[in-house]
């Protein structure tokens, strides 16, 4: 996957002096960023071993990668606005014609801008007042760590104006027009605002960061906004909340695993580990009707449990499988519903970024949510195979099984990289290292078997890896930061207890909840991704899971695969587009073709949700 967006790269052949700017102040974070990652590795894996190998505990280590943590979100955030990789959402926009769309990127570059604007200063009084607290084990001032988000957000308004500069002057005029309208009538309606009640949410929280979604604006800066713009209408709490909920939004010891799954699954396509894997399937199935198909499904099954992330499964297994697929007759429509559709299949596979993510924001042990997500993705993995027999093509004549010969070298092969998804499950779900620490164990075992037995370690793409893991990491912590001040924001307002009220009186009991449920996570997944989705919803409606008799297990399962679903949907799912884009396939060659597989996929829900055994018969104190 490489570093740089098209955006980045349309801002790398401009010769303006803005240009020249941005690009200077780019590197000048992305070299401090990229060096944050290999020391977050260095420190937690020799934290690592010394707990486990030597028996000396390093007191201070975690300390140290906590403060790491953070300068390494707020850096990655500001590399990722640079890049282009925050979310965001282009279907509407990117059916407009050049003017509405060039007005639309004006627009999604103003609103984070505004909004780092209105929260710089209390960022900054925010760590200004962490100095009179110490950290226990270093003894540092915590403004030393506090001090990530005000600098963070600094570096992303420099990058918005620089790249703002660079825009045409009416345009800059038009916006500078709308959102001072905007504001005006917040301003004077906001003793109307105050007066409505929670009705206030829906035009905050639904109009607000609906429209701006919509129109293309990063989903972490609509929430940011429509939260800040809440508080100054509605409340008389400091900003400086904001900028606390969202420090504490990314400080998560449990989030450190993010970063270092990232970088596990481009360590894995480096060193041809992933190939591997899928060579071994292929030998073995390769030969029968729908033989590639089910390789593809095994192979997202098996990497999911390696790089965790969506988007990197299918970049590592699209390029290996789907040419010969292609070759041997298979629609290329057909090729990504189903790299898509097994994408939301492994959702829940471990150590899915999500099941991290949900871990961290609801309070549930990962432990368990890694050994809960095994068998979900299967049921979905085998509800897909059936479906891909019947729609499959003949095999092509002449073509021969694997010999047992060719199949035993292939797996020989194979058994370096089939040892490490297995590893990372068990040694979590049997509680000998926690996410953290065994993806440091799966980097430095990946690192290994490609110097000593696959050879294949491309010491030039470390650099650009290392930027692209604190890039997209950045965007998935500043997106869980600011949803988390958003979700504060609805606490307060009593939409919490208001939520709980209305889903415990739905009928059916449980399982009407829970279909309500998976019709919520579906949109939600569509529109908004799978981690802010999450991240904002899963504080309020995990408690009312409990309260209904749901096991938190179960009910994680259940919005997971429902969220997958969504994200993988036409025409608004996120990683739809990507898996046509890794697939180089025309969208609306595959669309026709997808919806079998989302039926499916929603059918094997359906049946996860009300058998709960297939997510919690595995825990150790099931009933």
């Amino acid at each position: 996957m490489s570093s740089l967006s098209l955006e980045q790269t349309v801002v790398e052949q401009d010769d303006s002096a803005f240009a020249r700017a941005e690009i200077w102040l780019g590197r000048c974070i992305e070299i401090p960023a990229a060096l944050l990652v290999l020391g977050e590795v260095l420190v937690l894996l020799l934290g690592v071993v010394m707990r486990f190998v030597l028996d000396k505990p390093l007191p201070w280590s975690d300390e140290l990668a906590s403060i790491l943590f953070l300068w390494l979100a707020n850096l990655g955030a500001a590399v990722a606005l640079r890049h282009g990789t925050h979310m965001r959402t282009t279907f509407l926009v990117s059916r407009w014609g050049p003017r509405a769309r060039a007005w639309a990127e004006v627009l999604a570059i103003a609103v984070p801008c505004l909004f780092l604007m209105l929260l710089i200063g209390p960022m900054t009084q925010y760590a200004r007042d962490e100095w009179i607290v110490q950290t226990p084990a270093l003894s540092l001032p915590d403004t030393v760590r506090a001090a990530a988000v005000p600098v963070g957000g600094a570096l992303m308004i420099a990058i918005s104006l620089l790249r703002l500069a660079r825009r045409g002057l009416a345009d800059l005029i038009g916006m500078a027009a709308l959102l001072a309208v905007l504001a005006g009538a917040l301003y004077l309606g906001a003793g109307w605002l105050q007066g409505i009640g929670n009705w206030n949410l829906f035009i905050f929280f639904v109009l607000m960061v609906g429209a701006c979604v919509l129109l293309g604006v990063p989903i972490a800066f609509c929430f940011g906004l429509a939260t800040v713009a809440f508080m100054l209408c509605t409340t008389s709490a400091p900003l400086a909340v904001v900028s606390g909920r969202m420090d504490e939004g990314m400080s998560s010891l449990i989030l450190l695993a993010v970063p270092l799954f990232i970088l596990l699954g481009h360590l894995v396509e480096m060193t041809g580990m992933a190939r591997a894997m899928v060579d071994f399937l292929g030998s073995l199935l390769g030969h029968v009707r729908g033989g590639l198909n089910y390789v593809l499904l095994g192979a997202m099954l098996l990497i999911s449990g390696i790089s965790g992330a969506k988007t990197a499964d299918m970049a590592a297994v699209a390029p290996v499988l789907l040419p010969e697929m292609k070759r041997r007759g298979s629609d290329e429509g057909e090729l990504i519903a189903l790299l898509a559709s097994s994408g939301a299949m492994a959702e829940t596979i471990p150590p899915s970024l999500v099941l991290i993510t949900i871990g961290s924001v609801a309070s549930i042990s990962i432990g368990a949510l890694f050994t809960g997500g095994v068998m979900p993705g299967v049921v979905l993995a085998v509800m897909l195979a059936i479906l891909v027999r019947f729609r499959s093509v003949e095999p092509e004549q002449g073509l021969k099984r694997a010999s047992a010969r060719m199949v035993g070298r292939a797996f020989v092969v194979a058994l370096p990289s089939l040892v490490l998804p297995f590893l990372i499950r068990t040694a979590v779900a049997e509680g000998v290292a926690t996410a953290t620490e065994v993806s440091t164990i799966g980097i430095a075992y990946t690192v290994v078997v490609g110097l000593l037995v696959y050879r294949r370690f491309d010491w030039k793409r470390i650099y650009p890896m290392l930027v692209d893991t604190a890039s997209l990491s950045g965007a998935i912590l500043f997106i869980i930061g600011t949803a988390t001040g958003m979700s504060w924001a609805l606490t307060q307002s009593g939409f919490a207890q208001s939520l709980a009220h209305l889903m415990t009186g739905m009928p059916g009991g449980k399982y009407g909840f829970l279909i309500v449920s998976i019709v919520v996570f579906v949109v939600l997944g569509s529109v908004l991704e799978g981690i802010p989705a999450m991240v904002l919803f899963a504080p309020l409606l995990f408690p009312v899971a409990r309260e209904m008799g749901v096991h938190e297990v179960h009910y994680a399962m259940v919005v997971i695969l429902a969220m997958g679903i969504g994200l993988f949907m036409p025409p608004f799912g996120l990683g739809y587009y990507a898996a046509c884009t890794i697939g180089r396939t025309n969208p609306d060659a595959a669309m026709r073709c997808i919806w079998p597989y989302l039926g499916v996929l929603l059918v094997g829900l359906l049946l996860v949700a009300f058998v709960p055994w297939f997510s919690i018969g595995l825990l150790p104190s099931s009933p």
